[in-house]
């Protein structure tokens, strides 16, 4: 059968082109899964833009609390729901409370399992959701998908062991309705093929001269060591560190990854920083180079996601 997938804060389709499959990545093909999307909405207006350019279903622009009455019937659920503002309630019981409306966004994901009760779901988050609020907020977060009609289990993975160049590590969490499906469930398995930023960074003179770093910047940030971040240059030969929303305003002195080569620093371009987070050349971001970096950064890798997708397939199978 073909499992229609219901994708919710979709951005610009990293999980929704997993989950569909059907693209190469730096010389491998990703087989088409049996899925379709039949819905998929985000509130940020470019990565709607960027996501409607590269599928074929297009994606609403809107609010999912204003959205969600209209929701198709569906197989799979999926989303990155946003979590950054969780926070515990002192209440007896304890529950999950929110400071803003960002936190509110949690439970229209909850609300969709427990209105259209689709087979499976599958949420993916920051790692440091785990320990948040000395870690009372992830039990209570699992406790909403159990009591939605769930079996679930979360596991922590990490892209660099999936032939992508890149360390980064979110936790999934997968549920079923079926209790004999979700014991079926296994976590994908490691790659044995690694893959180095140097496979998908451009040759020094194949970029332009806007991603070096002035020379000026560079002798401050030398000149200054001891005190900052040290200009976080990536070693070509391992893999890169995470690549967030704001790689647009990588400097020597932030968090971001940076490049080195021979004594010239810059920042990644946009085709890099997309293929770090393993989307094919193909994939097209025709919006500035801002919005392109913040689109990236917020998206769960592919490919990464196309072999978690394959595994709860599986498990519905058999």
């Amino acid at each position: 059968m073909t499992y229609k997938v219901a994708s919710l804060f979709s951005g610009c389709g990293g999980m929704d082109l997993g989950a569909e499959g059907n693209f190469e990545y730096q010389n491998d093909f990703y087989k088409k899964l049996n899925t379709k999307i039949v819905f998929s909405s985000d509130i940020d207006k470019y990565a709607v833009e960027i996501y409607n350019d590269n599928f074929e279903h297009k994606s609403i622009l809107g609010d999912i609390r204003e959205l969600k009455s209209t929701l198709p019937e569906h197989d799979i659920l999926i989303g990155g729901f946003p979590c950054q503002s969780f926070s515990i309630v002192a209440q007896n019981p304890p529950r999950l409370g929110y400071k803003n409306d960002n936190g509110k966004l949690f439970f229209e994901m909850i609300d969709v399992l427990e209105n259209k009760k689709p087979l499976a779901f599958i949420a993916e988050n920051v790692k440091g959701l785990l320990s948040a609020n000395k870690k009372q907020a992830f039990p209570l977060v699992l406790k909403s998908f159990k009591d939605a009609g769930y079996h679930c289990t979360f596991k922590v993975l990490d892209s660099s062991n999936f032939s992508i160049p890149q360390k980064r590590e979110r936790v999934f969490i997968v549920g079923f309705r079926d209790l004999i499906a979700s014991n079926k469930f296994d976590y994908p398995e490691s790659i044995d093929k690694k893959s180095h930023l140097k496979d998908v960074i451009f040759s020094e003179n194949e970029v332009d001269d806007k991603y070096f770093f002035s020379e000026k910047a560079v002798n401050g940030m030398l000149r200054n060591q001891e005190k900052m971040n040290k200009g976080r240059a990536q070693d070509p030969e391992s893999f890169c560190n995470t690549i967030t929303a704001h790689l647009s305003k990588a400097s020597l002195n932030s968090v971001d990854p940076v490049l080195c080569i021979e004594g010239r620093y810059r920042r990644f371009t946009p085709r890099e920083a997309a293929r770090i987070q393993s989307f094919p050349d193909s994939f097209q971001f025709k919006v500035s180079d801002t919005r392109s970096y913040k689109a990236i950064g917020n998206a769960v890798p592919p490919v990464l996601m196309w072999h978690l997708m394959k595994s709860v397939i599986r498990a519905l199978e058999q």
